[in-house]
């Protein structure tokens, strides 16, 4: 059992929340939330790995959700520990969109030094961190939002920023060798007009209708040019650890927007459906008796 310090709100969130993911007519989680980091509170028998009193992050994706809430219940497979130097709101950014922008950057073939990146929702949870990563790894890279959001797209190592709502990169004249669409914002035609040869197209999100097209159609229209859906693994122990040795070494940092309490969950999401978020919205749990 987890005392929970810090959560965090993705698209997926929301996306349940609406029902636009929906696996029957009753909803299926009635806690909504992934994210979460917090301290370990109890323990069973069985537990061999982690002790009392621990420091974890952890995605609760796959265990029920439930992260907004003061308490949850974990199983030890899928804990990670918690950096001492990191805060529990920056451990909270991590295990979704932090894992979303690695393996939507890397998992395909290793980005190489100088390829041309693009990420296209540049200045959200995914975005940042995609942005950061993809610039470790060598790449040139141009980011694309909102006008809001250009000037922290920059400040976290964009080579180059396109305001969306004055230019539309497929109409740029410039070519990539890498794509990562958090917001699948084109039809499939497009994105192959300004793919190199060889070039790589991920979908992180946008609408269902727009990414089931792109998982049927992609490979029809080149043999070359290779488009696909981020199949998201989370937990991966090895891309949380490598994520974690990256912020506490300074490599990469959370961009936190705002944070609300627990209280106000409610407000945090109709702040994250107006879309002008620059990276993470952040939850916090306060608890009279702090580990």
């Amino acid at each position: 059992m987890v005392k929970v310090h810090a959560s965090t709100l993705n698209a997926a969130d929301l996306d349940f929340l609406t029902g636009k993911i929906q696996f029957s007519r009753k909803p299926k989680f009635q806690i909504l939330g992934s994210d979460i980091a917090g301290v370990i509170e109890e323990i069973g028998g069985n537990v061999k790995e982690f002790q009392l009193g621990d420091e974890i992050f952890v995605d609760l994706s796959r265990y029920g959700f439930s992260a907004f809430a003061e308490y949850a219940c974990v199983p030890e497979n899928a804990l990670s520990l918690k950096p001492a130097s990191m805060t529990f709101e920056e451990a909270a950014t991590l295990p979704q969109a932090g894992i979303l922008a690695l393996q939507g950057l890397r998992d395909k073939r290793q980005i190489q030094p100088g390829e041309k990146v693009l990420i296209n929702g540049a200045g959200g949870g995914v975005g940042t961190f995609a942005v950061q990563i993809a610039k470790l790894f060598g790449a040139e890279v141009t980011g694309v939002d909102s006008t809001e959001k250009l000037d922290i797209v920059h400040s976290i190592g964009a080579d180059h920023v396109i305001d969306y709502t004055q230019e539309d990169f497929i109409k740029s004249g410039q070519s990539y060798d890498l794509i990562l669409d958090v917001v699948v914002s084109h039809s499939i035609s497009d994105y192959k007009s300004v793919l190199n040869p060889q070039g790589i197209l991920r979908m992180v999100g946008g609408s269902m209708g727009k990414v089931f097209k792109a998982a049927l159609l992609g490979p029809l229209i080149s043999r070359n040019k290779k488009m696909s859906i981020v199949v998201w693994k989370p937990n991966k122990k090895e891309d949380m650890v490598f994520l974690a040795e990256l912020l506490e070494a300074g490599k990469i940092v959370p961009v936190i927007d705002r944070c609300y309490p627990l209280s106000e969950v409610a407000e945090a999401f109709r702040y994250l459906e107006e879309g002008h978020h620059q990276g993470k919205i952040v939850i916090t749990v306060e608890h009279n008796n702090k580990t």
